[in-house]
Parts: structure tokens; sequence; C-alpha cells
């Protein structure tokens, strides 16, 4: 456990951009707490052994020794003299979560080469270093993408998984002691240069900039591991990659630099529950440097203005690592943050644990309706490479989808990918499908996404690698017909028993408040409900639990139900949106699989859906006299307020002062010149893959563009709202832990699919929904 008071070892220097919140130390019980946090990390397997630390140092002492000889290699054949011969080098450095010290077992290293002048990318890195690879027996599974946005070699080297990017400097001879912190290693350096050297000058700085690196490598374990159990870690999802989680750890350790890591995870949900997107968080002001090259600034870059959560890099050129987030992600996200604050809470009173935070988000219990993207191809190899295009195309359907549909379907892309072993060369990735909670939608209401899923599909098969057998499919799947091969072991779970959050917080509010109340046993939802409000009901209607719909008066004008008496009724309590919702019956005779086009209706305000918290009104029953919805969270401590002890005022009293802190940090001079989300349209701003991208004039002979019939739609209701958040798992059986690195943009081809050209409106609220691929024309 790394001492609390290193905030010295900068000389007293501040770190960061802003005071710190708090200088206060660990108390016994911070102390106590932080040895739980770190044997509850060791003990969920999150640290490598020491045969394995061992094994990693001498793969990378191998690795550099590989590169010496290349270089020497390359330089003699180029007809240098001997002496530039003996004098060139190479160097191999390291970044990401191993430079940063939180890797874990299996995980893969970040490495970069720096190579002289006069060793090319093209000809000599991905030429003769990557035959020199493939000659050792050492190394295996060799897959270099030489078009990648970053340019990296994959590879296994005994047994260590490797990524390797090359620099190319402008010096004729890489010294040993180089320093690639230093802005002037950026001199006459090419773009891709540029790029894979941000990801180590970006590490290199961040390890500069907290105050004690222990503290922050604890913290930053537990909440990469939160992430991951949450299913909000994946760049390329949309959600945020190691680099980002990286950032926000950093700058919490800034504002509470003595503070130990577990008043550090507190305060990371605190503070960022409470943050105002998209103030951008910054460990060091943006510099504008010598050099000419562009940093982020929305005062003078348009395109920054519509960034949704900025997270930026403190080296220079200082840019936003978390472009990907999308109006959904973000969302998402500010729920997790608002999850893990309130659980926090609850552990500082001891009625909640480790166990509880880091419960796993059960993806495919949340919603009642999803799509399903399957790819398949003919071979591994095209499948990692259709794998890879596909990836990096999925959050623009997501965004297609929000704003074909003026941000009212709301899409949850699951960060991982599915394989089932019974299809060779096939996965498949799925999106949970809500509407948007709190604002009015008239009776079967309903959209037409067909459009916009087939321009998806055209620009995916625009791939310049594409291959016969290369195939995607989007599909609609109800909950109850997801495929078995995305749970463990290919087994459905039956109906969660195990106590979630949820229910744990339903019942400390009720117990808190029992003497306010003159329905006894009767549970009371607070609306915690991890921020997405979500109730376990089983699909089939053959269950009494189901099969039954509540009656519920329609909200007045302040959103919020009449009075009702105690007795036998089941009413929302109005935390969603101040909505109340009948169940929708999910038992509806449709089969998602077949050939027809499917759907999706969404439910009227005037129901209580599958994912609402329903609540039993006490007899200091809240009328709707246009109470906000703060109000109702804590109607019943309005009814009888309860006697706040002194201690509890104090902690009151320190979080209001906390809280204006968090203000005071916001105001910052980026903010007046944020655009408005809906302005945006990046819909072909994903630029990564530009060289992948065809000329809309001329497709590739057998390129596979899909033909958009008009077949008849078949209509499924999909709920406005979640389900149940439990705790059976978020499912997955691969990794999309992106290469951290890749964070600059260059402009896409703007195509248009020929399904787009049909004369039709793209959304249609009698006609509906999600197509329902036919296969490849």
């Amino acid at each position: 456990m790394g001492s609390p008071g290193l905030i010295n070892r900068n000389n007293g220097k501040r770190l960061g951009i802003t005071e710190p919140i708090s200088l206060g130390g660990p108390t016994e019980d911070d102390v106590m707490k932080t040895r739980e946090l770190e044997k509850y990390l060791r003990d969920a397997g999150l640290y490598e052994s020491q045969e394995e630390a061992v094994s990693r140092e001498e793969v990378l002492g191998r690795l550099d020794q590989t590169v010496k000889i290349w270089v020497k290699t390359i330089s003699r054949a180029k007809g240098l003299n001997e002496q530039l011969v003996h004098e060139a080098n190479a160097k191999i450095f390291t970044f990401g979560s191993y430079r940063l010290g939180v890797h874990g077992p299996g995980t893969d290293i970040d490495t970069l080469c720096v190579g002289p002048r006069h060793a090319t990318r093209e000809e000599d890195f991905f030429g003769e270093l990557h035959r020199m690879l493939m000659e050792m027996p050492e190394v295996t599974d060799m897959h270099p993408v030489p078009d990648a946005h970053v340019p990296v070699m994959r590879f296994k080297f005994l047994g260590v998984s490797i990524d390797l990017l090359y620099a190319k400097l402008s010096l004729w001879v890489i010294p040993e002691d180089l320093d690639i912190s230093q802005d002037s290693i950026l001199q006459n350096a090419d773009e891709q240069t540029v790029r894979s050297l941000n990801g180590c000058r970006v590490t290199d700085q961040i390890l500069r900039l907290v105050p004690n690196i222990q503290n922050f490598r604890t913290t930053l374990r537990c909440m990469r591991f939160w992430a991951k159990r949450r299913g909000v870690y994946s760049n390329v999802s949309g959600f945020l990659g190691g680099i980002n989680w990286a950032l926000l750890v950093a700058r919490i350790c800034q504002l509470y630099p003595n503070a130990l890591p577990n008043m550090l995870v507190s305060r990371f949900f605190r503070v960022y529950t409470q943050w105002r997107w998209p103030n951008p968080v910054m460990l060091c002001s943006i510099e504008e440097g010598s050099l000419g090259l562009q940093v982020w600034d929305p005062r003078r870059n348009p395109k920054d203005r519509f960034h949704l959560m900025p997270i930026i890099t403190p080296a220079y050129p200082c840019m936003n690592s978390s472009y990907n987030v999308s109006s959904s992600t973000l969302r998402i996200m500010s729920e997790e943050f608002q999850r893990g604050s309130e659980i926090c809470e609850a552990m500082e009173a001891s009625k909640a644990d480790w166990d509880t935070l880091f419960e796993p988000y059960a993806f495919f219990e949340a919603y009642k309706n999803y799509l399903q993207i399957e790819i398949t191809a003919e071979n591994a190899d095209d499948l990692r490479k259709w794998k890879g295009w596909v990836e990096s195309r999925l959050r623009q359907l997501t965004l297609k989808i929000e704003k074909h549909t003026y941000q009212m379907l709301q899409c949850h892309p699951h960060p991982g990918d599915f394989s089932d072993k019974s299809r060779p060369f096939y996965c498949c990735y799925f999106m949970g499908l809500q509407r948007k909670q709190g604002v009015p939608v008239n009776e079967g209401e309903q959209f037409d996404i067909r459009l916009t899923v087939e321009e998806f599909k055209h620009n995916v098969n625009m791939y310049t690698s594409w291959k016969p057998g290369m195939w995607i499919h989007v599909s609609h799947v109800k909950r109850r017909d997801i495929p078995n091969f995305v749970f463990p072991g290919g087994i459905r779970p039956s109906r969660p028993s195990k106590v979630t959050w949820k229910s744990r917080s339903s019942e400390l509010k009720v117990s808190g408040h029992a003497q306010d109340n003159s329905c006894e046993g009767k549970a009371v939802s607070n609306g915690v409900d991890e921020g997405r409000k979500r109730k376990q009901v089983d699909d089939n209607v053959d269950n009494p639990r189901s099969g039954k719909c509540l009656a519920v008066e329609p909200p007045s004008v302040g959103g919020h139900a009449q009075e009702n008496s105690c007795e036998g009724k089941e009413v929302s309590n109005g935390v969603d949106d101040g909505r109340n919702r009948n169940q929708v019956d999910d038992n509806v005779e449709t089969n998602p699989r077949s050939a027809k086009r499917l759907a999706t209706e969404l439910p009227s305000a005037g129901e209580v859906h599958e994912g609402s918290p329903v609540s039993t009104v006490s007899s200091c029953s809240i009328k709707g006299d246009n109470m906000d919805t703060h109000s109702q969270a804590d109607g019943f401590a309005r009814c009888n307020p309860p006697n706040l002890a002194p201690s509890a005022i104090a902690d009151t009293s320190s979080k209001e002062a906390e809280s204006l802190a968090i203000e005071k940090i916001m105001s910052g001079p980026y903010v007046a010149h944020q655009a408005f989300p809906e302005e945006l349209d990046e819909l072909e701003d994903d630029f990564e893959y530009r060289n992948h991208v065809k000329d809309s004039r001329g497709n590739m002979k057998g390129s596979p563009i899909e033909s958009s019939t008009a077949n008849a739609a078949e209509a499924v209701p999909v709920p406005s709202s979640n389900g149940t958040g439990s705790s059976s798992g978020l499912y997955s059986n691969g990794s999309l832990e992106e290469l951290e690195p890749t964070e600059l943009a260059a402009p896409l081809l703007n195509v248009t699919p020929a399904a787009v050209v049909q004369q039709k409106p793209l959304i249609r609220f009698n006609f509906t929904s999600l197509a329902k691929a036919t296969g490849k024309s």
C-alpha cells in the first residue's frame, strides 16, 4: 500500500490545473478498507504471478535485442558506412496498462519500436522486421496491420501477446537514453509516427502528474475491473478504454492527493456523478507547442465542440481521448457512476460491500428487445479482418439510429462479441434497445429503422479487403429468444435469485422509513436501481407475475400518480421520469428469426413497463401536486423528517463544500464553446479505417451490396425501459481491449447507399422497424 503523504515528492508543486478539493489524510478505517480492497483485487486474479512477471521481462529483453539486430541489418543493406552501421540503434518502449503497472495475467504488452530516419515503416518495419520475426520459432500468431489508423504488428513471443508499433524519428542514431517525452522528438515526424508516439508520451506524463503512483495504480486497477464488470469498458463500442479510465482516475488522485484507494474510489464516483459534461477532464493545461500540431480546443476547432465527454490527454499534442462516446453510452456511464456513488455511501454505513460494487451487469436481462449483428467468413484469418472492420463500424449504427429517430430510440451496445461453437468462423454482437424515457408518446407509436439498418450494412460491405464469404446479418430478437451460446457454458440461467443492489437499496429505503408507513411488509422502490429503474419480470405471460397487468391512473400535471390507498395496489413511484407505465405483454406471437422484416413498437406513456420500479404508497401518500422527481424520491422523509445526528450534519456540510469545489473546477474556458449534441452529424466521421472504404462510383466485382426489399412489417412491441439489472453477469468470450493511442481522426468518404435512394420517410411512426435481413444478394 502506498504512503498517503507523497504530495511533497514534487517539492510542494501543485499537480493539476486547480487546487485539490481536500488534503485530508486517511483514517484508520480507510487503511483497513484499503487493505480489504487490495485483498479483493488479488483474490479476483487481477495480479500476475512473479513467474509471469519475469517471463514478460525476458520477452521484452529478447524483443529489444531483435530490433537492434534488425536496424543494423537494414543499415548495412542500405549502404551506410561501417561507423553508422555500428552506431545504428533501435529501442523498445512500453505503454498502456503494462507501463502504468495495472496489467493482469495474460494481458498483452503494448510496445513501441523507435528507429532512425533511414528505417522506413513500409519496407523495413513491415518488411524486413516482419520476416525476421516470422523466422523465429518463439514467435507465433503473427498478424501485421499496416493500414490501420495506428499501424501495428500483433504476435505472440514465447506465449506473451505483443502489440508492436513503430515510430521513425528524424535522427540518424537513436541514443540508448532517448527521452521521448520531449516535444522536440516530434520534429519532422510523419502523422503515423506522432500517433504511435502518443501512447508512450501520454502514459509517461500520467505517471508524472499523479501525487502517489502506488495509490493511483491500485485505484485504477479497481476502476478497470469495475468498468469491465459493469460493461462500460470498450473504446470501440462508445464507452471508455484503458487510457480514458487512467486519465479519470489520475484527476481524482490530483484532487485528493493524500487519500488512499478506498477513499479515491468513493470520490471517483462522487465527483463524476456531479460532473457536468461536456466540461473537459484535464490533468494539466493545454500547451500550444511550437510544432504547429493541432490540439483540442473547441474555441477554434468546430469539430471539438461536439465531443460529449472530453477527456484530454496530457502530452503534446493534447487530444480528446474519448471522442467515440455517444449520447446513449454517456447516459449509461452516468447511470453507472450514480450507482457506484450510492453503493460507496452505503459501504461507508456498512450496508454494502465490495461484492455489491463489482456486481456484474446482466446485459441480457436488462432489455426486452435487442439488435443482433451476425458476421461470418470463410476462414479464421478472414474472420479476424472482417471482425476488426465491423467492430469499427458498430458505433456508426448506434449514431445512425439515434440520429434518425431524433434521439428517441436509445441503443446500448454490448462491449464484447460472442461465438457459436456449432458455427465455424462466426461471431455476433448485440445492442439493447429502448425508447427514451421521460418524453410524451402516442399510443401505438412506432419507429421504422429498416433503411437505417440497410444503410449501415451497405457501408460495412464497402470494405476494400472484402472477400467472398464475408457476410453480415442484422436482426431483431426478443429477450426470450437470445441464443444460449451467449451464456456461460451455453446454458441459459433461470431467473436470478441472487439479491441485487436494487433490491437491497429498496429494503434499506423501507427499513429507514418503516415507522412512517402504515402498510407493513410492502417494498418501496427508491428509484436507485443503478439509474436504470429495472424490475425482474418473467417474459412469459403464463407466469402469474408477468401475466398480470397493473392498472395505473395516468399521471397528473406534475407527472405523478394520484393518491392511492395502500391496500393491495401497486403503482410506480414516479422516479422513472415521472411516468407510470402498464406492463407490456412480452409473449407476442411472432418469430424474430422469420424471413419477414420485423417491426418495433414502443409502448405509450400510460403503461407500466417491465423496467419500472414498483412501490406501495404509504398512508402519507404523495398527491399529484407538482412535486419534482427529487421530492418524490424522498417523499417519505418529508412526511416525518428524521433527526440528523451531528456527524450526519457535518457529513452533509462536507459534501456541500465538495460540490462547490467540483463546480469551481468545472468553470473553465472551454464550456461556453461546446455545441449541442443534436447538431452533430458525424455519422460518417469515424475515420480510423478510411483506407478501407471504396469510392462509391465503382464497387469491386462480387461486392456484397444487399438490396432492400419492402417486405410486410410485423408489429413487435418494444418496451421503453430496461429490464432487471442483476448479477448473472456480463457474458463475453472475447476481449475488446483497444490499442490505446488511436485517438486521431481523418475524413471518410460520404457514401449514399442504394437503399437510401428510395423515396420513403426514414422514420415512420405508424409503420415499423427493425430490418430482418434476407441474406446476401
